[in-house]
């Protein structure tokens, strides 16, 4: 049971986990995001980034593919597999679950805290 003293024990997510989350949002809406921009949206170096999506590529939850029509060879598009969709979705109901305590928490405080200066 929460009291309006303490915020719900909801499990944080890790520093990777929040990165691979909000990764795997990014290449959902635009799979043809360049490393250099992801890494540029997300503030990480390149390097990271592309460490990331070979992660996430490794884990079965992203496909990288080159475009060989493109003019720009180098570049990739990046679609998420079922397992991908999977996970961002388990990742953002956990993140939504602790924001939702975070709010109520708060609601709490500023109630508490109004009767305090009401009551004075």
């Amino acid at each position: 049971m929460q009291t309006d003293t303490q915020p719900s024990k909801q499990p944080a997510l890790s520093a990777r986990e929040a990165l691979d989350c909000e990764i795997l949002y990014l290449l959902e809406h635009e799979p043809g995001i360049t490393q250099r921009e992801l890494a540029r949206r997300m503030g990480v170096s390149l390097g990271r980034a592309n460490y990331c999506l070979r992660a996430l590529a490794g884990k079965g939850w992203l496909k990288m593919g080159r475009f060989r029509q493109s003019e720009n060879k180098a570049g990739y598009a990046y679609v998420l597999t079922p397992g991908g969709i999977a996970e961002r979705a388990r990742l953002a109901g956990g993140f939504l679950a602790r924001k939702r305590a975070e709010y109520e928490y708060l609601q709490a405080q500023i109630a508490r805290l109004e009767r305090q200066v009401d009551g004075e």
